[in-house]
C-alpha cells in the first residue's frame, strides 16, 4: 500500500508525508512472496496440535486444525532508505513532508516467519530493490 501510494503521489508531484522523520524500520512483503506462501500453505492442511493447552495457548497452534502464520520479509528497511529506492527507480526525487511520530504508530516492524518456515520451508525473500522496480514497471505501463 505504502508503495503504491508513494509511487503516485511522486509520479503527480504531490507531497508525501514521512513521519518520525523518516527514521521508521518497516518490513515490506512482495506481493509474489505472499502468494507463493499461501499456495503452500493451502497445499499443507493444519493439522491439531495435540499439545496445545487452553491455559497457555499458542497463536500459532491450535485444537483445532488451524495454523496461523506471519507471512513477512523479514528484513526490515529503513523508510528513507526505501523511498530513495523508489526515486531512484522513478527517477524523480520525492517532494518530502517530514514530521514527527504518529501517536500509537512504531519505529520499527518485522515479521517473524520461523512458523511459515518450519511449516512449509519457505520464507519470502524478494528484495526491496526487486519489489519496487517490478512494481514500478507494471505501474508505468498499466497507468501509462
Amino acid at each position: 500500500m505504502a508503495l503504491f501510494a508513494f509511487t503516485k503521489a511522486i509520479t503527480e508531484g504531490k507531497i508525501i508525508d514521512i513521519y518520525n522523520n523518516g527514521n521508521m524500520l518497516r518490513d515490506f512483503t512482495y506481493i509474489d512472496d505472499i502468494v507463493e506462501a499461501i499456495i503452500k500453505v493451502m497445499e499443507k492442511p493444519a493439522t491439531v496440535d495435540p499439545d496445545f493447552d487452553t491455559k497457555h495457548p499458542n497463536s500459532y497452534s491450535s485444537f483445532s486444525p488451524y495454523r496461523v502464520f506471519n507471512v513477512g520479509n523479514n528484513s526490515p528497511v529503513n523508510l528513507l532508505e526505501y523511498i530513495n529506492t523508489i526515486e531512484n527507480k522513478l527517477g524523480i526525487t520525492a517532494k518530502k513532508n517530514l514530521m514527527p511520530m504518529q501517536p500509537g504508530d512504531v519505529a520499527s516492524t518485522a515479521a517473524d516467519t520461523t512458523k511459515l518456515f518450519e511449516w512449509i520451508n519457505f520464507k519470502p525473500s524478494t528484495s526491496i530493490e526487486i519489489g519496487i522496480s517490478n512494481f514500478i514497471d507494471w505501474y508505468k505501463t498499466y497507468y501509462n
